[in-house]
């Protein structure tokens, strides 16, 4: 197994000294070279250092894409304190809990998500703060944990996927052995900077050296207007590239637009045949936020001879499939440290050195990975990932609900679209019911369906409803 590096020298500062003028940083229509951004990330380190912020403290975030969003990971690590990015579209009642089992010593908000944690500090008071002397670390160990990025668990509470410096080196080092990079690269992240997609482009982009280009949001014109304009690279889910296509109609990409990353579940093989048809360049990819973002990508190079797959794995790390389709597994430098506050969670699912990741798949006979199905009960949609225990849990928490399923069920647009099945012992109205939803479940998690019945939902000998079963029953009518 490859060895990790024991330290890294501060990846903006050591830029700054060697590339002070290169362009590190694009939000809307401003920019930074790397030397301004080092200035930067220095000033906001030492106002997080004036809020009492030092070496192992947790700073939780509740924030949009945008300047301080992108700034706060490296200041953090001066501090060598930890990002806790939480997820803008949860609601109130998912915040609290999250902060709660991370304890932060800090929270920051704007304007936007300022009900969301009443005892935060928004970004005024933040700017307010006068920076006071502070002593930097600008070597920062390799099992430093850089973020903590909560994902959904099986059971309906989160768990915090610990990410180390190393993961994240490693993420880089894989993705460059993979697509290369060049020093005119500019890579648009227009997937949330709370999610782990977003996040490493952040860092990827500060190891390469190159210009990261954040996106509030998604919007296919303005990211496409960024493509013609010398954009690079881009990282979105299957939704995002189709809107993408449609956007352009029948016009071709600029040859200096290297490849489109698609990850957040399975991409319709309708839609990379499409994009071969116009010529743009699609990265199929694989990963989940325990190995940091891309586990196996498939190279532009290979997008047809293998169409539909994940790729290989990406450089020095291994998957690995008990028979020709089973569990996935993934072991190597890109591997959470474990789960925050929860040694069980992280002792069953890194057993044996193997990052039991759930997910169902096969490799053929030249190694490259096909996702077969992600975790039986798991939903994806519009790349948001949604655990039907955490909706049936929001579901019974209604009093006219004796029973409820939740499954998804293909969709067009999002992939698959969220459907409750419950039953109830008095008639209740389905707006009722979503808006009970809503004051517990971010709105992606709220079902968009809802079916009704008086008899038990039916369930195997061991009391488990079989999801499967009402699945089929709802696809077939």
């Amino acid at each position: 197994m490859t060895e990790v590096p024991d330290h890294f020298a501060d990846w903006i500062a050591t830029r700054a000294e060697t590339i002070p003028d290169r362009v590190a940083l694009s939000v809307g229509e401003r920019s930074w070279s790397f030397a301004e951004l080092d200035a930067e990330i220095s000033t906001l380190a030492r106002k997080l250092g004036s809020a009492g912020i030092g070496e192992g403290d947790r700073v939780a975030t509740i924030l949009h894409n945008g300047i301080l969003a992108a700034m706060l990971p490296h200041a953090l690590l001066r501090l060598s304190a930890t990002l806790v990015p939480l997820n803008v579209r949860l609601s109130e009642a998912e915040i609290a809990w999250q902060i709660a089992d991370v304890n932060p010593r800090l929270v920051i908000v704007e304007e936007r998500t300022r009900h969301l944690c009443a005892d935060a500090i928004d970004t005024i008071k933040l700017a307010a703060i006068i920076p006071a002397p502070v002593e930097f670390q600008m070597s920062h160990r390799s099992e430093h944990v850089a973020a903590i990025i909560y994902t959904s668990g099986t059971t309906g509470r989160p768990k915090g996927a610990m990410l180390t410096l190393g993961n994240f080196w490693w993420s880089a080092a894989g993705s460059a052995l993979n697509l290369g990079v060049s020093e005119d690269d500019r890579w648009i992240a227009c997937l949330p900077l709370f999610h782990v997609g977003g996040l490493s482009i952040v860092f990827r982009s500060a190891i390469y050296g190159t210009c990261v280009v954040v996106h509030d949001g998604f919007d296919a014109a303005a990211i496409n207007a960024d493509i013609d304009r010398g954009a690079t690279l881009v990282s979105v889910v299957s939704v995002m590239l189709e809107r993408l296509l449609d956007d352009r109609a029948t016009e071709t990409f600029p040859p200096s637009f290297r490849c489109a990353l698609v990850g957040g579940g399975p991409t319709p093989r309708m839609l990379l045949e499409r994009c071969i048809s116009v010529g743009l360049p699609v990265a199929h990819t694989y990963g989940l936020t325990e190995t940091c973002s891309q586990a196996a990508t498939l190279s532009p190079a290979d997008a047809i001879r293998k169409l539909g797959s994940a790729g290989i794995p990406l450089h020095p790390n291994e998957i690995r499939i008990d028979g020709s389709e089973g569990e996935i597994l993934v072991r190597g430098p890109i591997v959470m440290s474990g789960y925050y506050n929860n040694p069980e969670a992280s002792e069953r699912v890194l057993e044996g050195g193997w990052l039991h990741t759930g997910d169902i798949g096969r490799l053929d006979s030249e190694g490259f990975l096909y996702v077969l199905d992600r975790r039986d009960d798991l939903i994806i949609t519009g790349g948001e990932n949604v655990y039907p225990a955490e909706v049936e849990s929001a579901l019974l928490a209604h009093d006219s609900v004796v029973e409820a399923a939740v499954i998804g069920v293909e969709d067009s647009t999002w992939g698959q679209r969220v459907v409750a099945v419950a039953r109830v012992h008095r008639a209740v109205d389905q707006q009722d019911l979503a808006a009970h939803c809503r004051t517990l479940l971010a709105a992606y998690k709220v079902p968009r369906e809802f079916r009704f019945t008086n008899e038990p939902l039916p369930r195997t000998a061991s009391g488990k409803i079989r999801r499967a079963l009402l699945r089929d029953s709802i696809t077939k009518r």
